[in-house]
């Protein structure tokens, strides 16, 4: 049976780690100067590597965590670590916006992964698939995984009109909301991860 409460706390954790609205004025910098329909192009590349990158990580994660002989308790509080770092970038405006180059495809590098696909994400992911009991569980988390990564997709297609919309305002006001989120989130991974060590032990 569809699990809805999987479903929404995977969306959140996702939106708020992958940042629709804070992936904006990255994805315009990145593909400022060219046409409309190469910026549209580059907008589902960028969500396809994406979507390609968690998914072999949602598939494959556990038999990635035994060949490196890492636990479940470890990886939660790597990522929680990571995601506090982001976090903290989100929430004092110091995250690094990559300069355009013409040279490389930006969609697939760096837009696609790792501002995308990153190693939150990519953590986040892991952990929800492993948490999913039985069939309605892993479809819920899917589902989620797919409508976060087509929310991404809408954001940046559309993102010439959503920052006309919101403005620069708008923006900094969801990034500082999302970091706080984040951090949140983040701390209670670090927590969750340190109590499965304590009662492994």
């Amino acid at each position: 049976m569809f699990d809805f409460a999987l479903f929404g706390s995977v969306f959140i954790t996702l939106f708020v780690i992958m940042d629709p609205p804070g992936i904006t004025p990255i994805f315009l910098a990145l593909t400022s100067g060219r046409p409309v329909k190469v910026q549209r192009r580059m907008a589902m590349q960028a969500t396809a590597v994406a979507f390609g990158v968690i998914a072999v990580f949602g598939l494959c994660g556990q038999q990635i965590l035994d060949y490196l002989h890492v636990s479940v308790p470890a990886l939660m509080v790597a990522g929680g670590l990571l995601l506090l770092l982001v976090a903290l970038d989100l929430l004092t405006g110091k995250a690094d916006e990559p300069s355009q180059t013409k040279d490389v495809n930006a969609a697939l590098v760096p837009l696609g992964m790792p501002l995308l696909a990153g190693p939150g994400a990519i953590v986040s992911v892991i952990l929800a698939v492993q948490r999913a009991d039985g069939v309605g569980g892993q479809v819920s988390v899917w589902v989620a995984i797919l409508a976060i990564h087509v929310a991404l997709w809408l954001v940046m297609r559309y993102s010439l009109l959503i920052i006309r919309i919101i403005k620069d305002g708008g923006v900094v006001l969801v990034t500082r909301l999302s970091g706080m989120l984040l951090s949140a989130i983040a701390v209670q991974q670090i927590a969750n991860g340190v109590r499965q060590f304590i009662s492994g032990a």
